[in-house]
């Protein structure tokens, strides 16, 4: 006789198996949430909620009961606010889960040929750029995703290539202010607004496209790349750190050594900065 599918599942080998899965589901789906969300303005949301549900337990432990009745009020108040609040970001999360895009392809999910062709255009348009002198600012995503940056530009969704780039950058045109955000090998949007670096960490200098360009590594795992209007000079941004003064070759070297697979890229913790070890880095 055939045992009941109930008490197969009861059997110990097949609810071992079946919680491991259980566990490892629940564990990507929150790994997925906390990639979707870095970067963007929930990040500083859900620190603040921690540090507070952090206090509350503490003063409860403590037998502080004013503040704990004021802390548990103000996690009340939260819970209506924070939908209010963020409604734009939940909207964004539940189209994108609705169109199949909650998990975009990103530089670092692409073939390696893929990753290179998009760096030698991306290159190739920084150079260009940078013999005419007209200031730009190129941002590569990685695993964080960059959706909410991209909200502040305009939508274009085209192909990368070098003369595209070099077209949307053009002066007296709609969308050469502010950065262009690339997500795999398709230009995301142009004209975002970054965040900013601070000038004390930076130093003086730095105008506000290289504070910008920092701005937005500190924020998320993105790369980016910067034209000085001033000199042409090429800079990379990444982690928060700005390599200054890039030749073509070096700064090929160093955007594939960031953004290829970590067994075909050489990669800043694994292995040689190239543009530290040609004396570039600023």
């Amino acid at each position: 006789m055939t045992p009941p599918v109930g008490d197969l599942l009861r059997s110990w080998p097949v609810g071992l198996l079946l919680a491991a899965a259980d566990v490892a589901i629940v564990a990507y789906v929150f790994y997925r949430l906390i990639l979707f969300i870095r970067g963007t303005r929930a990040v500083h949301l859900i620190r603040g909620l921690v540090v507070l549900l952090a206090v509350t337990a503490i003063s409860r432990r403590l037998h502080l009961d004013t503040a704990y009745w004021l802390l548990e009020k103000v996690q009340l108040a939260l819970a209506v606010a924070v939908p209010i609040v963020f409604q734009p970001e939940l909207r964004r999360a539940l189209e994108q889960v609705g169109r199949g895009r909650f998990f975009p392809a990103s530089l670092t999910s692409m073939e390696a040929d893929a990753v290179s062709q998009v760096v030698d255009e991306v290159v190739r348009a920084a150079f260009i750029l940078a013999r005419k002198k007209q200031g730009a600012i190129i941002v590569l995503e990685r695993e964080t995703g960059l959706g909410d940056v991209a909200e502040t530009g305009i939508r274009i969704d085209g192909l990368a290539s070098a003369e595209f780039l070099v077209n949307v950058f053009a002066p007296n045109t709609p969308l050469h202010d502010g950065a262009v955000i690339l997500r795999g090998n398709r230009v995301l949007a142009a004209a975002c607004l970054l965040p900013l670096a601070e000038v004390h960490e930076l130093g003086t200098e730095f105008g506000t496209r290289h504070r910008a360009a920092v701005g937005i590594t500190e924020h998320s795992d993105a790369v980016a790349l910067v034209v000085s209007e001033e000199t042409g000079a090429v800079s990379l941004a990444n982690g928060g750190k700005l390599i200054r003064n890039l030749d073509e070759q070096t700064l090929r070297e160093t955007l594939q050594a960031l953004l290829l697979p970590k067994e075909q890229g050489l990669g800043f913790r694994g292995g040689r900065d190239p543009a530290k070890a040609r004396g570039r880095h600023g």
